[in-house]
């Protein structure tokens, strides 16, 4: 077996990337990863290099990780300025640096795909060691696992990587009816909350509509991309996707693509993107042209419940941060990233740092579970 570093995603047939398990999970499908480099939102110009390792074996792919050289740490979710900033004190740049995950999208999956016929603990092995060989290699400063699965996670630690802990807020369904059946789950007051939020939206006239990836037009896309630039520009931040971004990944990844339109009299006033998987839901980016309020919780987290209970999804997550997701029925749920520093004694400083900050993070999700709008909390 072999590792071979490619630059460009057309150097491998999708379906050769798409046999590999884990890419049930949307965000690591050929297509969504290849509309990134093709529609020009990553490349080395805006601090995204695509540098994508393969394990091969006879020119067969027996495992893949993507990855990126990194020249910022915007766009990751997993935040690491301070560590940024402690490295350029000591002499060399942090950056670049070698990331392994999705471009601007913290879900959690799979950060190591491998064939049926290789193990993914070989798989896990085998490319985190060549992850720290390329780091000499290429004059990088560091590699970082974001946001894997608990078990990969696990698998790279083993591999000698230092694991950091994070929260997010996500929703489990435990078998309920409907929408009605989730909320007699809920305390009165957060009960009556949710009620008086979608009812709010409804008196304002607004029905929704929800379109696969191959159902959406054009001007559809158009008008979600519009929704989302604004929003964005709105909270000073950069737009870095693009229609046809949004279109070609409608077109090839069909109904793993969902798009919410919400209507007021005729006119599309709002819309959220959303993904998903065969048991998951995740929810992406949203905008509205209208204020009203509770539309933004009816869009993009109650349209969301509903459709996991209609189509039997048993998780759905709705993007990173945000507490006030709790009281809608959002619980923290851990999240992980894998580090290794090329320089021993900063590596050593943020192991340290990782211990200090790894029962700050469990307090605080502890905290954030007393909160649960539930009369009885599920488990988390």
């Amino acid at each position: 077996m072999n590792i071979r570093v490619i630059q460009n995603l057309n150097e491998i047939e999708p379906a050769a990337w798409n046999r590999l398990q884990g890419t049930d999970n949307p965000f690591l499908r050929h297509e969504f990863l290849h509309a990134f480099e093709t529609h020009r939102c990553i490349h080395p110009g805006n601090g995204w290099q695509p540098f994508h390792l393969l394990l091969e074996d006879g020119g067969r792919i027996l495992a893949a990780a993507p990855a990126y050289l990194k020249g910022h740490s915007w766009g990751e979710f997993v935040f690491d300025f301070s560590w940024a900033d402690a490295h350029a004190q000591r002499g060399p740049p942090y950056y670049p640096k070698l990331i392994f995950g999705v471009p601007y999208s913290p879900a959690t999956g799979p950060r190591v795909l491998s064939a049926p016929e290789l193990s993914t603990a070989t798989a896990a092995a085998a490319l985190a060691d060549a992850a720290r060989q390329l780091l000499s290699e290429h004059a990088l400063s560091s590699a970082h696992w974001l946001f894997p699965t608990a078990e990969q996670a696990r698998l790279l630690a083993e591999s000698g990587y230092m694991l950091r802990h994070g929260c997010q807020f996500h929703w489990e369904n435990r078998g309920y009816r409907d929408f009605d059946d989730f909320l007699a789950a809920l305390s009165a007051k957060k009960r009556k909350n949710l009620r008086q939020e979608r009812r709010r939206v409804r008196e304002a006239g607004i029905e929704f509509e929800w379109l696969h990836g191959t159902d959406a037009s054009s001007t559809d896309w158009l008008t979600f991309e519009r929704f989302y630039r604004d929003t964005f520009l709105a909270y000073g931040n950069v737009p870095i996707l693009n229609a046809s971004f949004f279109q070609d990944v409608g077109r090839h990844l069909g109904d793993r693509v969902l798009l919410v339109l919400a209507r007021q009299r005729g006119r599309t006033v709002a819309g959220a993107l959303f993904l998903r998987s065969s048991d998951t839901l995740y929810g992406r980016y949203w905008g509205s042209s209208i204020a009203l309020s509770g539309l933004h919780f009816e869009t993009c987290y109650y349209q969301g419940i509903e459709y996991c209970i209609r189509h039997g999804l048993q998780r759905f997550e709705p993007g990173a941060q945000g507490e006030h997701k709790v009281a809608r029925g959002f619980l923290p749920s851990r999240t992980y990233s894998a580090h290794w520093i090329k320089d021993p004694q900063l590596q050593r400083v943020i192991a340290a740092f990782l211990q200090r900050e790894k029962p700050q993070v469990a307090a605080y999700m502890e905290y954030m579970s007393r909160q649960s709008p539930f009369r009885q909390a599920p488990d988390t």
